[in-house]
Parts: structure tokens; sequence; C-alpha cells
């Protein structure tokens, strides 16, 4: 199982070979957390820090590493870009006209985007279905008395 210490080390050489032109203008922690099925990661500013959150469920080594490199990067780009972190913000929206997947492709990353795209087409549904435990996580359909104690 991997754990925050193995993301650390990640986002650490990431950084240091992919992106060593964006200044670490704050602390940044990274660390595994939540059960999603349709989200990979965040980013979020926390007082003077920034956080980044990878899904819990990628410390199963059946996920690719490359869906971690990958998810790592997208987030670094936002940080690059200004949000969640203390540098200018150079968009108003993170992801308005494929910006991310457009520096993505710049820094070598195309090849990985198309892995992507297949994993989450065909092996990702089943692997989550896997990792939280056999729950389909769908809603619980309710009724207008679920809201109300009668």
């Amino acid at each position: 199982m991997r754990d925050n210490l193995f993301l650390e080390k990640r986002l650490n050489a990431i950084w240091e070979m992919l992106f060593p032109e964006v200044p670490r203008k704050n602390e940044i922690i990274i660390k595994f957390k939540g059960r999603w099925k349709n989200k990979f990661g965040h980013i979020k500013k926390i007082k003077d820090k920034s956080e980044i959150v990878i899904n819990g469920l990628f410390k199963n080594e059946e996920v690719p590493e490359y869906i971690i490199d990958l998810t790592i990067s997208h987030e670094l780009i936002h940080y690059m870009h200004g949000f969640n972190s203390p540098l200018p913000k150079q968009y108003k929206n993170p992801h308005k006209g494929n910006i991310v997947n457009s520096e993505l492709k710049k820094r070598g990353f195309g090849h990985l985007l198309k892995k992507e795209k297949l994993f989450v087409k065909k092996d990702w549904k089943d692997m989550y279905i896997i990792l939280s435990g056999g729950k389909s996580r769908k809603p619980k359909k309710r009724s207008i008395f679920d809201f109300f104690k009668i």
C-alpha cells in the first residue's frame, strides 16, 4: 500500500523534473483522502499552505502509478496558474479552454492523458467498486417523508 510519504516523494520528483521554473511560494501538503468515484484529486488553500489531496483509493497498488503522477501534475498546474496558491491567478476559470490538459501536453504528458482516458473508460468503474468494498455509491432514493420526522 502507498502512503503519504510516497506522495510527497512523487510530488518532489515531478516538481523538480517537470516544473522547475514554478516557485514554491508556500508550504505544500500532499495526502491521500476520500474515496471518490468521479474525482481523482483537488487542491485547496488552508491558511498559508496549499493542500493537494489525492483520492484515497489510489493507495492501492492496483491503481497505475501514472494515474497518481498525472493527478499530481494536474494539481500542480492549478498551483502554477494561481489557483489555491500564493502565485498570481493567470485565468478566471481553472479549466476553461482546456488549459490544464494543454499545459500537461506541453510538459510531455500527452501519451498519459490518452492512457488515463482509456483507464477511466475500461477499468476505473470496476476497480472503484472493488476498492470501495463492493458499493456502487449511488445516492439512495428518498421520498418527501424522509425529510420530515413523521
